[in-house]
């Protein structure tokens, strides 16, 4: 499961170099590049940027922070709040390309410093107990079957009294979810939670839930923007299709009916340790 998990994300492609080819479209280059310029490929979920600061607020973060951003992608979200607040980030993800990659963009953006990547699983991280002050997750649970060893292992790194943020997809009252979509092209390594369901989950690890929001309509509205744009001008030389491939386009109408018919809504969770 974690193999087709990793081939879906990463299948084969060489991902610094493509980015390198969309930066050059763009006029820009690795010794110029911003963590801005990269948002639009390194920031690998719904409302993109703008909900990595959100959560950075919400964490309360400083500079005196060690933040654990579990399932790190490509590293747009560490990078972000390193940038911000002067915290450091550690990473996790599953597919190691990804953490190759985010490792490299980490330099090109003067931030190899203060953030670091490294491959593993997260229902079974090598970090010692209490490592972390804060700790995140940006959709990454549509992935993992095993929610209770995700949010149990969260709990353990987390120093008491440590926030953890999560912002996932999760299963709407609106039926099955219409395939493909970025996290997946079938059923058979999605597996989302109904809201229900997460919050049992995370009170059952441990946690105690301060604050929760539903922003299914906004990621609706951020969705509309992006089909709307693709229908408009076509293939831009930086987005997340450069590794994902060329059936972006329909995972993005897909998502967009997942989002109108209610088959999916994005939920963001904020708990104490």
């Amino acid at each position: 499961m974690t193999e087709k998990v990793a081939r879906h994300y990463a299948g084969g492609v060489d991902i610094v170099a493509a980015i390198e080819q969309g930066l050059e479209a763009l006029g820009r280059s690795t010794g110029s590049v911003t963590t801005l310029d990269l948002a639009a490929v390194d920031e690998f979920h719904i409302r993109g940027r703008k909900a990595t600061l959100e959560l950075g607020e919400r964490m309360r973060l400083d500079a005196s922070s060690h933040v654990l951003d579990i399932g790190s992608g490509l590293g747009g979200p560490a990078r972000t709040l390193a940038e911000r607040y002067g915290c450091r980030v550690t990473g996790i993800d599953l597919t190691e390309a990804f953490c190759r990659t985010a490792e490299v963009l980490s330099g090109w953006v003067g931030l190899g410093e203060r953030v670091s990547f490294r491959q593993g699983d997260a229902t079974a991280m090598a970090f010692e107990d209490g490592s972390f002050d804060a700790a995140m997750t940006i959709h990454v649970a549509m992935n993992i079957a095993a929610k209770d060893a995700l949010y149990a292992q969260a709990r353990r790194v987390l120093k008491p009294g440590g926030l953890f943020a999560v912002y996932d997809v999760l299963q709407g009252e609106g039926g099955e979810v219409i395939f493909p979509v970025p996290w997946a092209r079938e059923p058979s390594i999605s597996h989302l939670a109904t809201p229900e369901e997460m919050e049992a989950l995370l009170t059952a690890a441990g946690f105690s839930i301060l604050e929760r929001e539903d922003s299914t309509e906004e990621s609706l509205a951020w969705f509309q923007k992006r089909l709307e744009a693709l229908r408009k001008s076509g293939k831009p030389p930086l987005s997340l299709q450069l590794f994902l491939g060329d059936d972006l386009p329909e995972m993005t109408v897909n998502q967009v009916k997942n989002l109108q018919e209610r088959r999916i809504r994005t939920v963001t969770y904020i708990c104490r340790a």
